[in-house]
């Protein structure tokens, strides 16, 4: 077992668990229907990430030929640009042939680097898109979030309308506590993307993720402090 990456394996056997605790404490919520999305989710971002931080081969060989092909260049140009000193020496033909090689070699360099920036690219889009998915997500486990009000319980009746089934206390702060976590591992989803793959703009997005999830999670928090603050709130604690 190693402790410097994330292991995808494991996030998903956490998240496989909360989904499990949601079901049981909760049959009957859709928010156990977003935790098996969110699992289902995390699995495809695992194998994406994977193949994220694989190179991509083919890429990789264009850009060594294009190099060696600029190599090359370099030594027939020396090799045809026989400067000598005696009548035969011609300098506009010379010059000539240095400046067609010289224009051939800054083509074959350019074409080696934007080969390398192609992968890169490549690579830096389908990250953006999986995080963009993440984003969505958390969103859809803000909206469960945002009806369970805390002064519900305290203001019962036509003036706050109530779910289906109105939770109690604990039930209430529980409930909570399983989106903030499942927050909290849309976070770490997204991090896999970019412990094999540092680039700037891919770990800027992961920030922006974290820095979401974080916010709502921020927001659940107040309302279970709130809960935990009211009188006959002691059985919030475990």
């Amino acid at each position: 077992m190693t402790f410097h990456a994330l292991d995808p394996a494991r996030l998903l056997e956490t998240i496989a668990s909360l989904r499990d605790h949601i079901r049981e404490r909760f049959p009957e919520a859709n928010l156990g229907r977003v935790a098996d999305a969110l699992h289902g989710i995390a699995a495809a971002h695992a194998q994406r990430s994977a193949a994220i931080r694989r190179p991509i081969w083919w890429l990789r060989l264009l850009s060594v030929l294009l190099v060696a092909a600029g190599l090359a260049t370099i030594v027939a140009l020396v090799l045809s640009v026989r400067l000598r000193v005696d009548a035969e020496w011609q300098l506009s033909e010379a010059v000539q042939t240095l400046d067609a090689g010289l224009s051939m070699l800054f083509f074959l360099g350019a074409g080696a680097v934007f080969a390398l920036s192609l992968e890169l690219r490549q690579k830096r889009r389908r990250c953006l898109d999986a995080l963009h998915e993440l984003r969505a997500m958390a969103h859809i486990v803000d909206m469960h979030q945002l009806a369970k009000d805390p002064d519900s319980l305290q203001l019962p009746g036509p003036d706050r309308p109530s779910p289906e089934r109105p939770l109690h206390r604990v039930e209430l702060a529980r409930y909570l506590d399983y989106c903030s976590e499942m927050l909290s591992l849309m976070g770490k989803v997204g991090a896999l993307y970019v412990q094999g793959f540092p680039d700037a703009q891919a770990v800027d997005a992961v920030d922006d993720i974290e820095d979401l999830t974080t916010g709502l999670s921020r927001k659940i928090w107040q309302k279970i402090m709130v809960l935990g603050q009211e009188p006959g709130a002691a059985g919030l604690r475990r």
